[in-house]
């Protein structure tokens, strides 16, 4: 699959970053992101929503940053080729990084179907010393096909719709990843709540 690294971004040696005045401990709050992946359909951002509006009404500033979203603006211009699908999480990786360097708790749902592009967005949190958590919202894909909220599947089904993850195109599930949740097994309020309470106990206390 493609490298995000050797994608659109050539970087040159005339662009310095640019420091501000205000540093991560002089925010009032620490942000992390929460990486939601799986099929279209699986209920990443079901779950993901909820779990922002209960960090919001906890009093912590969180933002949905959801993938179709982020389609309509930013990555309008890009389609669904590999190339594509790769440039699509390694923008919205780096969006999500400048979220969590403001203090904000970022919810990302985003099929992200490549491992090297979800491994990249890791990495940048990381190399700025920020949390990253990825959940694998684990539905099988005959359930997404069975639930198809959209519709989307059985246009992909009868070829309406090219290079679809899961039927026509490939999806590397996660091999490690911190969360691992069955939409197809239980509620989104309990999918929702699972992820609460694992911010809770793990490296988010420190947030």
């Amino acid at each position: 699959m493609p490298d995000p690294t050797k994608t659109r971004a050539t970087g040159s040696p005339d662009i310095v970053w640019q420091p501000g005045q205000v540093g991560r401990d002089q925010r009032p709050s620490r942000g992390g992101t929460v990486w939601f992946t799986g099929f279209s359909g699986s209920g990443k951002s079901t779950v993901a929503a909820a779990v922002e509006a209960a960090l919001v009404a906890a009093g912590r500033p969180a933002y949905l940053l959801d993938g179709d979203n982020v389609r309509h603006g930013l990555n309008g211009d890009l389609g669904f080729t590999a190339e594509d699908r790769t440039e699509n999480v390694r923008r919205i990786s780096h969006v999500a990084q400048l979220m969590a360097d403001a203090g904000l708790v970022v919810l990302v749902p985003v099929i992200s179907p490549y491992r090297a592009g979800r491994q990249w967005a890791r990495d940048i949190h990381t190399a700025a010393g920020l949390p990253f958590i990825e959940v694998f919202i684990d539905a099988p894909i005959e359930a997404c096909i069975k639930r198809d909220t959209k519709g989307l599947y059985a246009r992909a089904i009868a070829g309406q719709i090219p290079q679809f993850t899961g039927v026509s195109d490939p999806y590397e599930a996660p091999e490690n990843p911190e969360l691992r949740i069955r939409t197809d097994e239980e509620a989104p309020e309990a999918s929702a709540a699972a992820v609460l309470r694992y911010l809770d106990s793990n490296a988010w206390q420190a947030l």
